[in-house]
């Protein structure tokens, strides 16, 4: 089976497909859609890898802790997604040992979703937290050799992109081949992204564009070889299926979206992309 599309950023671990998780996997492989599916905790990370083990092909896991999950927080309902249980933020504890086991799965191509969150931060010790979950999953990256899939998120006045490049520049000046990555769901400034460009990473985007004009700027300053597309399902489902629950064969309308702003071809936006997650994650679809 070859692919056309990749979704490399997706949630079909999470309680909100728990309905109907087979028939929304088999939408998006049938018509040719490949899925990451993206760890936050340990229950999530170990779920996705058991969806993975499920499909010969098609099918991948990320696994790690999300910065959100390193203390306890409040998630409101847009961000919980119907169902989304497992999504409660209970003060989880980066065990290396746990995580190593998890990564070295043969369907695992990244480690995360891991990074900065200030959104809903409220001291410097939960700050900190963050950042010492962050440091010891970059070090798992390069150790197993696998990119990390980056969730940043600014707030408080404070830059997570800055930061995370920050923390990441003092690792990659020792180890420069191996520590990959990719920023999910980019909602950051030219000037933001413009150091990780240097450092060689990506940048995906959600069906937000479909609807948003604020990422039009940037999308349009990368460079193609630099993109990559995601749902980040259950959440932000493009135009023009709005309010309803997203998933992963929608990223074929992200891919539309990029072509579009950057007033290119389809196809030759869509063999790129599928070309950039083959390279990153050391997978081949085509």
């Amino acid at each position: 089976m070859s692919f056309r599309y990749i979704d490399i950023h997706s949630h079909v671990n999470f309680t909100a497909f728990d309905a109907d998780r087979e028939e929304v996997l088999k939408r998006a492989l049938d018509a040719g859609v490949a899925v990451i599916n993206v760890g936050t905790q340990q229950l999530t990370s170990r779920r996705a890898i058991e969806l993975a083990e499920q499909y010969e092909k098609g099918v991948y896991a990320i696994v790690g802790l999300h910065p959100v999950h390193t203390s306890k927080s409040f998630h409101d309902e847009k961000e919980l997604g119907e169902g989304g249980k497992e999504f409660t933020s209970r003060s989880e504890a980066f065990e290396v040992t746990h995580y190593r086991d998890l990564a070295e799965h043969p369907k695992v191509v990244g480690i995360g979703e891991c990074g900065l969150d200030y959104y809903r931060i409220e001291s410097e010790a939960l700050r900190i937290k963050q950042e010492e979950a962050f440091r010891a999953q970059i070090e798992l990256a390069i150790s197993v050799q696998k990119p990390l899939m980056l969730h940043l998120r600014n707030g408080s006045g404070r830059s997570a992109y800055k930061d995370a490049f920050s923390i990441l520049n003092s690792y990659f000046s020792i180890h420069n081949s191996s520590l990959k990555g990719n920023l999910h769901f980019f909602a950051g400034s030219i000037e933001e992204a413009t150091p990780f460009l240097d450092l060689g990473y990506t940048f995906s985007f959600t069906g937000v564009i479909t609807f948003a004009k604020e990422y039009q700027e940037v999308i349009r300053y990368l460079p193609l070889t630099s993109i990559l597309s995601e749902t980040d399902a259950p959440y932000v489902a493009p135009a023009p299926y709005r309010g309803t629950r997203n998933e992963p064969l929608h990223v074929r309308e992200v891919v539309k979206a990029i072509a579009n702003i950057r007033g290119e071809e389809e196809e030759t936006v869509r063999v790129q992309l599928l070309q950039n997650a083959e390279q990153l994650f050391n997978i081949k679809l085509s």
